[in-house]
């Protein structure tokens, strides 16, 4: 037995090395610029310079990019209190789209309160909208979440009204051309909103 325990035990450790070449790298990561709050939230807010912001739905041209100085730590976030409707950001990396497939991951920190979650969206190269079964949901403090794609179930996104429709099932995520997210709901001030602070897309570059 001894023999194949050593034989086994080999097979692992030329594995990882393996495994470890297939993890993404950072693709984009945006954390808004630190200046003075100000409606509604537009290019002028973005940091990273490679990033096009897009807003979507009828609550999109109401979302603020907020800040507090009198609040110790306070981060440079987005924020949803405001929003009419229901509204989306994404954003669309100049340089042109990233495979999602395989072992890519969204991260994030965000805090919502009230009944408000926020789920990830991604565009595909025919213009079809997507958003994720998963969801990140109320909390007290600011956190972070983490998305591993290959674990998500997707729904068809209309992206004019920003609503849920039907299983996808399988969708190519080899070229993603934007990246964001929504909570499909309107806002009611700091009671009921949705917070982001910053987001991280982990995937492959494609020429």
């Amino acid at each position: 037995m001894k023999p194949l325990i050593l034989v086994f035990t080999g097979i692992i450790l030329m594995l990882e090395p393996l495994y470890a070449q297939h993890e993404p790298s950072l693709f984009f990561r945006e954390d808004w610029k630190e200046i003075p709050a100000e409606f509604p939230v537009t290019q002028e807010h973005v940091a990273n310079e490679n990033l096009i912001l897009k807003t979507y739905g009828p609550g999109g041209d109401s979302l603020k990019k907020s800040h507090h100085d009198h609040i110790p730590n306070d981060p440079y976030y987005l924020w949803s209190g405001n929003a009419n409707g229901p509204w989306a950001i994404a954003f669309e990396h100049r340089s042109g789209p990233v495979d999602l497939s395989g072992n890519a991951k969204v991260k994030w920190q965000s805090r919502q309160s009230g009944f408000h979650r926020l789920h990830l969206i991604v565009k595909l190269p025919d213009g079809t909208w997507l958003i994720s079964d998963q969801s990140d949901g109320h909390a007290s403090q600011w956190r972070e979440h983490e998305f591993v794609i290959q674990d998500i179930r997707w729904r068809k996104l209309n992206i004019e009204a920003v609503h849920e429709g039907g299983w996808v099932e399988d969708p190519d995520l080899s070229r993603v051309v934007e990246i964001g997210c929504t909570d499909l709901r309107g806002g009611n001030s700091s009671p009921s909103s949705a917070r982001l602070d910053w987001i991280e897309v982990y995937g492959k570059p494609v020429n």
